[in-house]
This record gives structure tokens, C-alpha cells and sequence, in this order.
């Protein structure tokens, strides 16, 4: 039994550890890129890092992420800034009907940033599962949330929560809160895909 937790434990903190690195690299990163051409890329290298962790791949942290920035530049600000932008847009829409007591457009843009949140956490984790163009990902995702409620309500309460506990304690938010909603919309999105893979070709199982 001490033997048991004891290997539990060593892997709940190994996988700290590990996610706690997934964000400073993914911090570093967008910092190293001037933010604007820094976030795209390193969204996506720190994507695909969780997705070769989730597989129980072996690699070095530092040079795979270095390597995965390179490699998604091009794909990763194609893809990632725009949605950025347009997230920048709605939280200043919903603060600017907030500030006026508009209760229907206020609602509107927190429903609307919301949904492009759940097509994100798709997205993000089908540009690095499958062979897929930036044309393709945003609709795929789109089609996968809708079609997908209870999994979409999955990620947004997972979300939410990562939230929550960045908020109410400020040190989570800085050192862990990227990494940790990295980690965890990759794992929850790998097991998702399979699941809709296994039920559009039940004849491949």
C-alpha cells in the first residue's frame, strides 16, 4: 500500500512538474515572439508537447518546444491570432455593454466569446492530431462542438474551473493555469476524437 501511493504521488507531481514547464515555455515563447507573432506558434508547439506526453512519449522539453515553435510558425499565426483578435474584440464589447447596463448585447458578446472558445479548444488540439489545413480546422471544430454537446459542456467546465482557480489565487494563474488547460483540453480532445472516430467507422473496431 506505501509503495502504491507512493508511486501515485511521484506522477501526480512529475505530471506538475511537467505542466508547470509546458508554461513557462509556452510564456517564454510568446514573449521571445513580441507576443503578437509569439502566441500563435507557441499555442501550438505547447499543443503538440501535450499531445506527445499524452501518447507517453519520451522527448526533452526545451528543444522539442524550440523545434514545434520553428516548425508551426507560419500555420501557428494563421491560425491562432486571428482568434486571438477576435477574442480581444468581445471581451472589450462585453466590458463596454457592461459598463452601460446593456443586459441583451452584453449577453450576446459573452455568448459569443464563449462559442469561440469551445471552437478553440478543439481546434487547437485537431491541428496537432490530424493531417489538416488552417481552412478546414475552424469548420471541422465547429461541426465537432455542435455535434458534440456534452464533451463541449466537458471543456467548458474545465475551463471554467481553470479560470476560477486563476482568480482566486493569482500564483496558480501565472505559473500553471496555460500549461494546466493545455494539458488537460489535449487529453480530454485525444479521448474525444477516438470516440467519434470509433462511432463514424464502427466497422474499424
Amino acid at each position: 500500500m506505501g509503495t502504491g501511493w507512493a508511486i501515485k504521488l511521484y506522477g501526480v507531481a512529475d505530471e506538475v512538474v511537467w505542466t508547470i514547464k509546458l508554461n513557462a515555455l509556452w510564456i517564454l515563447f510568446t514573449l521571445a515572439g513580441g507576443i503578437a507573432l509569439g502566441i500563435g506558434p507557441a499555442t501550438l508547439a505547447a499543443y503538440s508537447l501535450a499531445r506527445r506526453r499524452s501518447s507517453d512519449e519520451s522527448f526533452h522539453a526545451f528543444p522539442a518546444f524550440r523545434a514545434a515553435f520553428r516548425q508551426e510558425f507560419r500555420r501557428g499565426t494563421v491560425l491562432v491570432l486571428p482568434l486571438v483578435a477576435v477574442a480581444v474584440v468581445l471581451v472589450g464589447n462585453y466590458l463596454y455593454f457592461a459598463a452601460l447596463g446593456a443586459a441583451l448585447p452584453r449577453l450576446a458578446s459573452l455568448f459569443a466569446l464563449v462559442a469561440l472558445g469551445l471552437i478553440a479548444a478543439y481546434a487547437f488540439p485537431m491541428a496537432v492530431h490530424f493531417d489538416l489545413g488552417v481552412r478546414l480546422l475552424l469548420p471541422k471544430a465547429s461541426l465537432l462542438a455542435l455535434a458534440r454537446p456534452a464533451s463541449s459542456l466537458v471543456l467548458l467546465f474545465v475551463a471554467v474551473s481553470v479560470g476560477y482557480l486563476s482568480a482566486r489565487f493569482p500564483v496558480f494563474g501565472i505559473v500553471l493555469a496555460g500549461g494546466a488547460w493545455i494539458r488537460l483540453d489535449t487529453w480530454l480532445c485525444l479521448r474525444f476524437f477516438a470516440e467519434n472516430d470509433a462511432r463514424l467507422h464502427p466497422s474499424s473496431n
